[in-house]
């Protein structure tokens, strides 16, 4: 008699995937603002909702965090603040009892009245298990801004012109053209050097 192995474990894999329910990029965006709309409120249940116990979070100051962690992390803005975080540009890689979804963070903060900004990328990496959709794993990190560019004497400029040295072997040489300073470093294109304070300069981007 032919083993009937083969077709048990496909009838097996067949039940399993009829189980799983299909998951959508909406969906999984729209459970993600859920969590961040609670933020501000200090609301701990959509977090408990949608981390899984053994969950492992990251956050943009480097720090690692379990769900008991994490959700105790969750509490009210002082008073005086208030603020949203929307999400945007949401991506999907979504497989089986798996799905990954990346998207950046607009967060729009009000203290005392003034109004600050910030910009996040987070990826979360959701399963199926138990009956249900929870995260497993979370990364975030921060975008950095320029700062504030200032003014400088333009009668000063001319006194950082010149060649350094940042290294043996490696110089610097930085120019002037109207009020506007450049550095260029041997085989590297030229860079526009913007003052941040006096005698401190940052090069756009970097």
């Amino acid at each position: 008699m032919p083993s009937r192995c083969p077709l048990l474990i496909s009838c097996a894999l067949l039940a399993a995937a009829q189980d799983t329910p299909n998951v959508t990029q909406e969906e999984l965006a729209r459970r993600t603002q859920q969590l961040f709309d609670a933020v501000a409120a200090g609301n701990q249940e959509p977090w408990k909702q949608y981390f899984a116990a053994d969950a492992m979070y990251f956050d943009e100051k480097g720090r690692g965090m379990d769900k008991p962690a994490l959700v105790a992390d969750i509490m009210p803005l002082p008073k005086g603040y208030s603020g949203t975080i929307k999400i945007v540009k949401p991506q999907s890689r979504i497989l089986g009892q798996t799905a990954i979804l990346s998207y950046d963070l607009d967060e729009t903060e009000t203290i005392y009245g003034q109004t600050i900004t910030a910009r996040y990328h987070n990826t979360d990496t959701w399963m199926f298990r138990d009956g249900r959709w929870q995260i497993i794993a979370s990364q975030a990190f921060r975008y950095y801004q320029d700062p504030a560019p200032t003014k400088v004497d333009a009668a000063r400029l001319d006194d950082y012109k010149g060649t350094y040295e940042l290294a043996p072997g490696v110089a610097i040489t930085v120019s002037r053209e109207g009020d506007q300073l450049y550095a260029k470093r041997t085989e590297r294109l030229r860079e526009a050097l913007v003052p941040e304070a006096p005698d401190l300069f940052f090069r756009p981007g970097r």
